[in-house]
């Protein structure tokens, strides 16, 4: 296994203020306002609140006349670069540089109450919650409430409990690095295999895509 780092970096842009960017396995997403995102290898394409966009290439971000606040998931190799924007999390991430991988940006929603059974990963991730609250409960730790605005990292190996508020809808923005062969199918795995047919909440899959583990400067 080689050393990889998995950053979330929160970019609040004034009205057309422009951001370059260098190469890296990336997903930005749109938490309010919009922007547009192109590079050389990529059609320019509009960001707006609430979805995602993937590239890995050198790119450039603009926002539109709103401004826009995004979230920026970025891979390297090794210890991540300075990248400008507010490091929200970063974390290291072991993977295998001789197998193949996809980065993958979903949003998870739960209704009022809804339940998570302990249950694992395919591949580790960040996740970062938009609103509600959500008890995240990591092997035999004690459980922490996780706030909107908060980040938290899951390596997919420790069973995770979640728990969404009983008062109001939760859901929360990931992004995982996860085994190419399961493209297009999920990626959790249940601690008691039984509970794979509760389904208490949904979920919402941006980008899917395969990438090339960046190389160590």
């Amino acid at each position: 296994m080689s050393h990889y780092t998995l950053t979330l970096f929160q970019d609040r842009l004034t009205p057309a203020t422009s951001v370059a960017l260098p190469a890296a396995p990336r997903v930005l997403y749109a938490v309010d306002g919009g922007a547009e995102a192109s590079s050389d290898t990529t059609e320019r394409t509009t960001v707006e609140s609430g979805t995602a966009w993937h590239g890995a290439a050198p790119c450039a971000i603009v926002a539109g006349p709103r401004g826009a606040r995004m979230l920026r998931f970025e891979l390297r190799a090794g210890v991540s670069l300075p990248g400008g924007g507010d490091v929200l999390l970063e974390h290291a991430i072991a993977l295998d540089a001789n197998q193949p991988y996809l980065m993958r940006c979903d949003r998870v929603d739960f209704a009022p109450g809804g339940e998570a059974l302990p249950h694992g990963h395919r591949g580790g991730g960040i996740r970062f919650l938009l609103e509600g609250e959500l008890e995240v409960r990591v092997g035999d730790h004690p459980g922490r409430l996780v706030k909107p605005g908060e980040a938290w990292f899951e390596s997919g190996v420790e069973p995770v409990h979640a728990i969404a508020s009983r008062e109001v809808a939760t859901s929360f923005i990931r992004v995982s690095i996860l085994p190419r062969e399961i493209q297009g199918k999920s990626s959790i795995v249940y601690v008691d295999p039984a509970h794979a047919s509760v389904k208490p909440r949904s979920y919402t899959v941006f980008v899917d895509a395969p990438i090339d583990l960046p190389s160590p400067r």
